[in-house]
């Protein structure tokens, strides 16, 4: 074949298992996936996009449904608590096929990508950060028109050594990007409480910077938006070709352009799509017009990331907020009528009994009709993992425990026990029957979901009750002579 000649390319795409063990409510639909196979197929290459975890799929069966389609080259996303499902299945691939070039991408495998090929040999080329642009062009090195030194953004081996290309410059006009493609995906296999939710991204990039969190390393420190017509051109397009009765916006802060914001509703309403949604924002990046517009479009729940109730712990984590606008923004959203969802790390460095003590009390005093307890965890590429390191504390190397759930580091003012039973306090408390009573009649169906969320709970509470009690009866019956 001649330089330069073009020839399709298969490409598989994985979403791993999961672990004995990973928690997950549901199958995640992995919206990463839908863009990368949506650029490839537009630039005329074969796409298979195998979601494991959606199908219950297991390595065995994976290695069959690789087998069966044969592919030029083999994708994979990883994210920190699966990258050694994600690493099990790049052998899987290379077992099978010995000579396809192996791709991991995913949050873990940007910030973990010299580690990763310097020891796994399964893997023969990470993508780092933003990924449509780097694997079109990692798809152009099968047949040989492009090398993968000219390729920016990606780490790979090359005569026993890592080799690290220039970063790649993130994508500005988003509206160029092809609607993720759903048609590989069994969609339903993704119903939340039975409804079709599907996942929709307006923006990229995130000017704040949180000690937690990697979006402004992976996606950039600049907001770049989609035009709001793309955007409302792509919601009607769910509702209409894929069935969606809801719709959940990813954006980190869809909120930030206010006028993008209400241009967005505007359309919603004048095209009738007449479907509830959700979206995450900053407690400073709201007000009561703004929460007014959303809920008039459709929206019925917001989610904030308020992270703590103590100030100190605020500052720590550098959300730039304070307790009086996570209360305010709290107060006006559920005026508004929407159903407030928080989260909250706990067992951030320089948390205390008297910090978390802090905290519940704001939940009692702003009553969030929802909240996500989140264990603080030192995810590669966060300045939390830096401090976390430079503190010198005896830090986990299993990635499997890092599902913010878990504690995965010592907190000399905390211990991992304390952190773990204020979580399971905190949920014993916080979904009690009242709440149940509370949420079941209202018509927000997010209310009605968590009420039943909250009910699963109680009962789960109730039989772990009686089955401990049942065991101790056992082993003092077993003691007796």
């Amino acid at each position: 074949m001649s330089i330069g000649e073009k020839k399709a390319v298969k490409v598989a795409l994985l979403n791993p298992p999961l672990v004995k063990g990973f928690f997950r409510h549901q199958p995640y639909l992995p919206i990463g996936l839908a863009y990368l196979a949506a650029v490839l197929e537009q630039a005329g290459h074969e796409v298979k996009v195998i979601d494991c975890q959606a199908l219950d799929m297991d390595l065995e069966r994976l290695k069959s449904e690789i087998s069966s389609f044969k592919p030029n080259l083999v994708g994979i996303t990883s994210i920190a608590p699966l990258i050694r499902s994600a690493l099990l299945s790049a052998k899987a691939v290379k077992e099978a096929f010995p000579d396809v070039p192996v791709v991991l991408g995913g949050p873990h495998a940007t910030f973990m990508d010299e580690q990763i090929i310097a020891q796994e040999a399964s893997v023969d080329v990470i993508v780092r950060g933003e990924g449509e642009e780097t694997l079109l062009e990692l798809v152009e090195t099968v047949y040989g028109s492009k090398k993968l030194q000219s390729i920016n953004g990606i780490t790979f081996r090359s005569n026993n050594q890592v080799v690290r290309t220039p970063n790649r410059a993130f994508i500005q006009n988003l509206d160029s990007l092809p609607r993720p493609a759903y048609n590989h995906f069994q969609l339903e296999k993704y119903r939340l409480f039975g409804k079709r939710v599907l996942p929709v991204i307006t923006s990229r990039g995130c000017p704040f910077q949180c000690s937690f969190c990697v979006a402004s390393r992976m996606f950039g420190k600049q907001y770049r938006m989609r035009s709001s017509e793309n955007v409302i051109d792509e919601l009607e397009w769910l509702k209409n070709e894929h069935g969606a009765e809801s719709f959940t916006f990813y954006d980190d802060t869809l909120t930030f352009d206010k006028q993008r914001l209400f241009r967005i509703c505007d359309g919603i309403k004048h095209r009738k799509i007449n479907l509830p949604w959700d979206c995450q924002s900053r407690v400073d990046q709201v007000s009561k017009e703004v929460l007014t517009k959303m809920k008039e479009a459709g929206c019925q729940q917001v989610f904030f990331g308020v992270e703590s109730g103590c100030q100190k712990v605020l500052d720590a984590v550098n959300k730039k907020t304070t307790i009086e606008q996570n209360e305010k923004a709290i107060k006006m959203a559920k005026e508004t009528g929407l159903f407030v969802t928080i989260s909250l790390i706990i067992g951030y460095p320089g948390e205390t009994r008297e910090t978390l003590k802090q905290t519940m009390d704001f939940v009692k005093r702003s009553k969030p009709d929802d909240v996500y307890v989140c264990v603080a965890t030192p995810f590669p590429g966060t300045e939390l993992r830096s401090l976390v390191e430079k503190t010198g504390w005896k830090t986990s190397s299993n990635w499997d425990f890092y599902d913010t759930i878990t504690p995965v580091f010592e907190n000399p003012e905390l211990l991992p026990d304390e952190i773990v039973t204020f979580r399971e306090k905190f949920y014993d408390s916080f979904y009690s029957a009242s709440y149940v009573f509370q949420h079941s009649f209202k018509r927000n169906s997010y209310s009605r979901m968590m009420a039943r969320t909250a009910a699963n709970h109680i009962f789960w509470r109730i039989r772990s009750a009686r089955k401990s009690k049942k065991t101790v009866a056992s082993d003092v019956n077993d003691s007796n002579p």
